[in-house]
Order: C-alpha cells, then structure tokens, then sequence
C-alpha cells in the first residue's frame, strides 16, 4: 500500500483524541502529538527521545523521518516538515513517562496494523489470483490459433500474424514452466561488468530521484542495512568465483533482493527498478 492512511485514536475515557498516521506497516506520531498523548510537556518529550537515540536503544535513521506538513501561520499556508516518530519509539517514550498511557496505545495501534496489513494482504491476492487468469486465458487463445490454424485457410499476412503471436506467448510459457521446474538456463548472457555499484553512489542516486519523484517523507528512508547488503551480494564470491557471473544475473538479483528486504520505509519497487536501470545503463546494458 503505498498512500498513507489517518486513524483517530481516542483515550479510555474519552478526553484525548488523536490523528495518527499509519504509513509501511507501523504508526507515525510528532512531538506535539506525543505531548498530547501522554499528557506531559513537550521538553520531556524531546529529551527521551534524544536518551532513546544516545542510548542507542534504538536507531533513528529507521524510527524517525521528516514528512511534509502545511499549516496555518497567520494569514500564510506554510509548508514545513516534522519529524515524525514510529511505534517503537511511542512505546519507547511511553515507558518513561506514561506506562499505562503507553500500553493502551500499543494494543490499539497493533490491531490498527494488524487490518492495515490483512488489508494489503488481501489486495495482493487479488493482484495474484488476476495473473493466474491472464495466464489462462493466455494458453486458450494459443489453443483457439492453433485451432485456427489447421481448419482455416489463412492469407499470407494471417498466417505470419498468427504464427508470432503463438510464437510470442509459447515462449513466455515456457520460460514460465522451466521456471517451476527448476530446469531454467540462463544462456547468451554478457560478460564481467565495466562499472561496480558503490553504497555510496546507489545513496547519492536515491536523495536525486527522491527530490523529483518522491511524494513521501519516508521516500529512500533507510529501515536497516539490508540495502547495502543487497549490493554487497551480488558481487560475492565462491572459491574465487562470483556466485553471479554475468551483469544480467547481478542486476536480476539486485532487483531482486531490494524488493523482496524491503529495505526503505517507502518506494522500495521504484528504488529497486531505478537501481536495475542504473547499473544496466552504467555497464552499457541500455
């Protein structure tokens, strides 16, 4: 799911309410919302939370990220970012503070996640359960041109037109099959690459296609270090060879790994497919 949704939490008795932002499987609260939940000042909020980082509890590259926000400022519509902070932090904060204010809300955001990602699920499902009947109706309309072909008397032109087409889908299908059977070869692939991506430079390239792309303040926002382990990976060696030869293999498993860690709060299929384009275009692939 890629657009945040906003869910109103309200206290036991009633008195507080509170927008909360619930955006790639956690909740999101500013300084001024946790003031408010916990019913303390704001001073004692930001001091828990820089002990919660000194400490090193808890990292903030991967609990914290600057969103958006336009307010009133008097007569001007101001455009600001705030930091907002996820679950682990509130429940991190809430500890010190507010105990019991703090577990109310830990059970309450964990049910709101838990819908927010059967939500997801269930919208996957349907993406899979859509592909599986594309590719039925694939083989029938393979089936109704064979058809064609063998009881109707085809012009030059048809003939041609229909031999492609069947020819087109027999292949994706059985590249599919020897995909399923584990029986796929990877053939005619290209040699070591001329360029080596650098965590350094993917990073560089990220901030340059958030400032044009990103419409979220999590956007590139590393969770964790899986992204650069992701790179790191598809130059591993064995034995003095590299367990992916080719800059095919290197690029397919790049894109590959990106996806399937999940390694940034928000826009990991776009970072992902970008990254494969880069590094095909910077070993002369595109």
């Amino acid at each position: 799911m890629e657009k945040s949704e906003i869910k109103i939490y309200k206290t036991a008795k009633g008195r507080t309410s509170i927008e909360v932002k619930v955006e790639k499987e956690t909740v999101w609260l500013n300084q001024y919302q946790l003031e408010e939940l916990f019913e303390t000042n704001r001073t004692t909020i930001t001091k828990h939370i820089l002990n919660i980082y000194k400490s090193g509890e808890l990292k903030e590259d991967s609990t914290c990220a600057k969103i958006a926000h336009v307010q009133k400022e008097g007569k001007r519509t101001v455009k600001r970012k705030i930091k907002y902070y996820n679950l682990d932090v509130i429940i991190a904060v809430g500890y010190r503070v507010n105990s019991k204010r703090g577990t109310d809300f830990r059970i309450w955001a964990n049910q709101i996640i838990k819908d927010y990602l059967i939500k997801g699920y269930a919208i996957n499902q349907q993406k899979l359960e859509k592909q599986a009947e594309q590719l039925n109706e694939l083989k029938e309309t393979i089936k109704i041109l064979g058809n064609a072909l063998e009881y109707k008397e085809l012009t030059n032109d048809e003939s041609k037109g229909l031999l492609r087409i069947i020819s087109d889908y027999s292949y994706a299908l059985e590249i599919l099959d020897q995909y399923d059977y584990q029986t796929l070869r990877i053939e005619n692939t290209s040699g070591k690459e001329i360029y080596r991506l650098t965590y350094e430079e993917t990073i560089k390239q990220i901030e340059l296609v958030k400032r044009t792309y990103g419409n979220s303040g999590l956007f590139g926002n590393e969770k964790d270090d899986s992204f650069k382990s992701s790179i790191a990976t598809i130059y591993q060696t064995f034995a003095g060879v590299d367990l992916y030869p080719s800059i095919e293999e290197k690029a397919a498993n790049l894109l590959y790994f990106i996806v399937k860690n999940h390694s940034f709060s928000d826009g990991n299929k776009r970072i992902a497919a970008f990254i494969f384009l880069y590094f095909l275009e910077k070993n002369g692939m595109l």
